[in-house]
């Protein structure tokens, strides 16, 4: 049964570390879901946090070959009732003044905030868990997605447990 997984990956800071850990994906027809990267707090690191859908036995296979990549330093999978997962969302809804009040309930109720406006368009930040993220989305849609970009899923294991475990 397909189902997803977020595994976390501690890879050298270094140019094409990313080029081939999503090569590895590619070349075994694994599709990725998600993808964020970014500086760690140590600038030798980077942490690559990759979503997907697949079985126990793709999973393996993935973390096997990710394993086996030489600027690869650690790989996890973070289990879903361990970690904190977000997801960091700009879209921008069309503005007039039939919509705007429900657009702004619409904002306030979801805990996100106007980032910029104008007398076309709202643009709207929201941070979240995917779900969350999905059902905005969907919230507000009928007023008119003008453009969004969403950053992908990051994620942290809950308490003192560190994927890099130089911090330990």
């Amino acid at each position: 049964m397909d189902k997803q997984y977020i595994i976390g990956v501690l890879v050298s800071n270094i140019s094409g570390v990313l080029s081939r850990v999503s090569g590895m994906f590619t070349r075994r027809g694994f599709n990725i879901n998600s993808l964020t990267v970014g500086e760690t707090e140590n600038s030798d690191f980077s942490r690559i946090t990759i979503a997907f859908h697949g079985d126990d036995e793709i999973k393996d296979r993935i973390i096997r070959q990710l394993d086996k990549l030489h600027d690869v330093k650690a790989v996890e999978v973070l289990e879903k009732h361990d970690t904190v997962t977000r997801e960091l969302l700009l879209i921008k809804v069309r503005n007039n003044s039939e919509i705007r009040q429900d657009i702004m309930t619409a904002v306030e109720i979801f805990r996100s905030k106007i980032v910029d406006y104008s007398p076309e368009a709202l643009t709207i930040e929201i941070t979240g868990e995917t779900t969350k993220i999905d059902a905005f989305i969907e919230l507000v849609k009928p007023y008119g997605i003008m453009e969004m970009c969403r950053t992908g899923i990051v994620a942290v294991e809950r308490g003192g447990n560190c994927l890099n475990s130089m911090n330990n």
